[in-house]
């Protein structure tokens, strides 16, 4: 077996700068694109000795690191980005597929529960794996079951039940890679549906920069520690116009840290680390990342 098998595209020492939101990292050292199942099992089989290894998917919410990833990233092609209705209330996925693709295409079959997605600014992957929520609802919420593959290139199906989840996280194992997952609505109606959508987008577009380079949400909300959300918190927190550099926070919502210009990953690291620092030591409070350091 060899890299000419592949119908995927294998690249060395790939730019990944241009494929994350905030413009910023440096290279890794293998980027496969795969655009069939048999590509990445026959990839995985190849580089599965590999130490590293980080599945892309909208780059959303991923901070890399200017030098070079000593790893593989994999993004999924648009073979895995197809939305299928299995009967009348159950959707089948693509882990490629956006989460707002996926809200519209349940507004469209008349399934309600798959609102919240149309503010999500991610995939299917990503937000199952990060347990993504905003409006009160999150992806275990209206998940059945996962199709991933491991490490191996074994194919295997994991059902909802067997899955932890907890706010921004699950238990699933990093080595695995997901390919498509089921999801389940409630029947309703379709202006009722797209009247919410235009709701949440309306109130999302409010409170939260857009149009700009940045990571989305930076730290997780502490959720056991008080009431306050992690924005007022920051805010209380730091002095205004905060920056290093091209890294500044958001004047519009203190937990979007944005890439003005041509901020590099030292200058947003020690802005993460100065907010992080500076909340320690005015409230005690302990962040946790939101965001995705690939290093």
């Amino acid at each position: 077996m060899s890299n000419k098998n592949l119908g995927g595209k294998i690249y060395f020492n790939y730019s990944i700068k241009k494929l994350n939101w905030l413009n910023i990292g440096g290279s890794t050292k293998i980027y496969f694109k795969p655009d069939t199942l048999q590509d990445l099992i026959e990839f995985l089989k190849l580089y599965q000795n590999e130490k590293k290894f980080f599945i892309l998917g909208a780059g959303s919410n991923v901070l890399f690191k200017d030098d070079t990833f000593e790893g593989v990233v994999i993004k999924l092609s648009k073979n895995f980005s197809r939305i299928s209705l299995l009967n009348e209330n159950i959707i089948v996925a693509g882990s490629g597929v956006l989460d707002k693709s996926l809200s519209e295409f349940a507004a469209e079959n008349d399934l309600g529960g798959f609102e919240f997605l149309s503010c999500i600014p991610g995939t299917i992957g990503g937000g199952i794996r990060m347990n993504s929520g905003c409006f009160g609802s999150e992806f275990k919420d209206i998940l059945i079951s996962v199709q991933a593959i491991n490490r191996f290139g074994e194919v295997l199906t994991i059902q909802r039940k067997d899955i932890i989840f907890d706010y921004r996280s699950c238990n699933l194992s990093k080595d695995l890679i997901f390919l498509s997952a089921s999801f389940k609505g409630n029947k309703k109606k379709k202006e009722e549906i797209k009247e919410k959508i235009k709701n949440l987008k309306s109130k999302k577009e409010e409170a939260q920069p857009t149009r700009v380079k940045t990571g989305g949400s930076t730290f997780k909300n502490p959720i056991k520690q008080t009431d306050k959300k992690v924005w007022e918190i920051i805010k209380e927190s730091i002095p205004g116009n905060t920056q290093f550099g091209d890294a500044i926070v958001s004047n519009k919502h203190a937990n979007f840290f944005i890439n003005k210009g041509n901020a590099n990953y030292k200058d947003m690291k020690k802005l993460i680390d100065f907010v992080k620092e500076s909340v320690k030591k005015k409230t005690g409070i302990n962040l946790d990342l939101e965001i995705v350091l690939v290093e």
